[in-house]
């Protein structure tokens, strides 16, 4: 790009145009980016000491050189200040503080003066260029653009949007496709950044919104806001599941986004490169929503787990391996689509696992409490899944169950009472072995058994106990390193009460209450009203 900058009054003007409609800015940019530039050659010319501005009139294109002085009483340096006295000759009126404009003759450009205020513009125009460029794109985060491939480097690929450059990364783009120079390309704007070398627009081929976009061009429904989509699944360029409402019952979600004869959706899958699509209808109930995750594959039972974000599911034995999918694809995007962890399992399998959990439970029972086989196993099938069910449960229910009466309640309570006592002063023999602290005891939420481990794991104190972290209690991940300091596989770093079944919720209330027993922090007052109210009750129970 070469600009010239000593032209007459006309011409300067007519660059200015040109330049502003070739880079797409505003003339009054390039204008003064040209002031800039011939300031720069007046102070090369007079002096940088001095205090020179240049004005270039947009209209007629007459360039204004001023050098300002300040008015002063005393005069220290006469390149930038001018005396009261001498600023009064030139204007009866000036005083301290004001600036006198003396007027310069207009500066000759020589060939490195010329050449170095051509960079200058340059420079500017670049800068303004660029400017422009973030402004126009910053906003469109989220949109489709068209453009033309300008090149490749290094599996990247540079995208000429008209006014701008964008660029689609290898990891960008769906496997297997490939573009050469000239090729035309859709792609969604997923990030503008501000850069050193200027604004980066990038591209993306295998974001989950660049297919929703697809959609909403497709399906004047989904661009009405009349169908939304509410959950997206990807694997790029081989599969994905996207999940549908309407919000108009009498438009079925899932039939708009097909189209007559498929049509609508074929438009999608051709641009992704024959991408399979599963269109879902989306619910509110997360068991009904896994199970339309999970088609075509059958579903004969759902048990979700909350406290975990897991969900055990049931299949037929012989849609197994429909439900898991190829390389476990169709279980993998389920799980992302519906943000669930999902357990797979055959009827086979479940059947099995109940049948051993009955016969564990159905030991257990007459192991603890001595009785007969018909009488454990009485306890199984009711869902007695632990001694404390047994134990606490009310008197009337475990007398409601077939076979017993009130006496063989009372008796199975108070057995279950009695091994549950001898069984926590076992363990609080072993705390103490442990050395751990009374006042660990005494934190709510921490059971016998919960100190013996806590011990094991060195923590015996209650400042021990403050001091956790969550990730202490119920372990984490880490990434190994090998000899060389490269980063290896993720091992599993043990907690302290890794086995008791706790969430991130429960381990958190142990530690706070740990600290506030502690004095590092003062209970909440809802903490402490809610303790109040608890008090109150017991009373009132007795």
């Amino acid at each position: 790009m070469a600009y010239g900058v000593a032209a007459n009054r006309l011409e300067l003007l007519q660059i200015a145009d040109a330049v502003a409609r070739d880079k797409s800015i505003d003339k009054t940019v390039v204008l003064g980016a040209m002031e800039e530039a011939m300031q720069r050659a007046a102070k090369a010319r007079y002096g940088s000491e001095n205090e020179i501005r240049v004005e270039i009139d947009p209209k007629t294109g007459e360039t204004h050189v001023s050098r300002y002085l300040h008015v002063v009483e005393l005069v220290e340096n006469d390149k930038i200040e001018i005396s009261l006295e001498d600023a009064r000759a030139r204007n009866p009126a000036a005083q301290v503080g004001d600036i006198i404009a003396e007027t310069l003759p207009p500066v000759d450009f020589s060939r490195i003066a010329a050449q170095a205020a051509k960079q200058v513009i340059v420079q500017k125009v670049r800068d303004a260029e660029r400017e422009r460029q973030y402004e126009e794109f910053k906003d469109r985060i989220g949109e489709i653009v068209h453009g033309i491939v300008k090149r490749s480097e290094f599996g990247s690929v540079v995208v000429d949007l008209g006014r701008a450059e964008g660029v689609v990364r290898r990891d960008e783009m769906i496997p297997r496709e490939s573009f050469r120079t000239g090729d035309r390309i859709r792609a969604y704007i997923y990030d503008v950044r501000r850069e050193a070398r200027g604004p980066q627009i990038f591209l993306s081929r295998s974001h989950p919104q660049f297919m929703v976009r697809l959609f909403a061009q497709e399906v004047p429904e989904i661009y009405d806001g009349i169908i939304e989509i509410r959950a997206v699944a990807r694997d790029p360029g081989s599969r994905a599941k996207i999940g549908v409402i309407s919000k108009d019952s009498s438009i079925d979600p899932v039939g708009a986004c097909v189209g007559m004869r498929g049509v609508r959706v074929q438009a999608v899958v051709q641009e992704l490169q024959g991408e399979r699509i599963d269109i879902i209808p989306w619910s509110q109930e997360p068991a009904t929503f896994i199970v339309n995750a999970l088609a075509p594959a059958e579903v004969t039972k759902v048990v979700l787990d909350e406290d975990t974000h897991r969900v055990e599911v049931v299949v037929p034995d012989e849609q197994l391996s429909l439900a898991i999918g190829r390389r476990g694809q169709n279980v993998r995007l389920a799980s992302q689509l519906t943000s669930w962890q999902i357990d797979i399992l055959t009827e086979a399998e479940e059947s099995e696992r109940r049948q051993k959990e009955f016969a564990e439970r159905t030991k257990l029972y007459m192991d603890t409490l001595d009785v007969d086989e018909t009488v454990a196993q009485l306890l199984a099938s009711e869902g007695f899944a632990t001694i404390e069910d047994v134990a606490y449960v009310p008197l009337n229910e475990l007398a409601a169950v077939e076979g017993f009466d009130e006496e063989t309640a009372q008796e199975l309570q108070s057995r279950a009472l009695e091994f549950i006592e001898a069984r926590n002063k076992e363990l609080d023999d072993k705390r103490r072995e442990l050395g751990v602290a009374d006042e660990v005891m005494e934190v709510p939420g921490v059971t016998p058994a919960m100190s013996v481990s806590l011990g094991e794991a060195g923590i015996k104190s209650l400042e021990d106990l403050a001091g956790c972290a969550t990730d202490d209690l119920l372990g984490y991940y880490e990434t190994a390193k090998d000899s060389s300091g490269k980063s290896g596989e993720r091992v599993r770093i043990q907690g302290a009460l890794e086995g008791f079944n706790l969430t991130s919720d429960d381990a958190n209330a142990i530690i706070m209450k740990a600290r506030v027993k502690a004095g590092w922090i003062e209970e909440e007052p809802e903490a402490e009203e809610e303790a109040a109210e608890d008090e109150v009750a017991e009373e009132s129970a007795e």
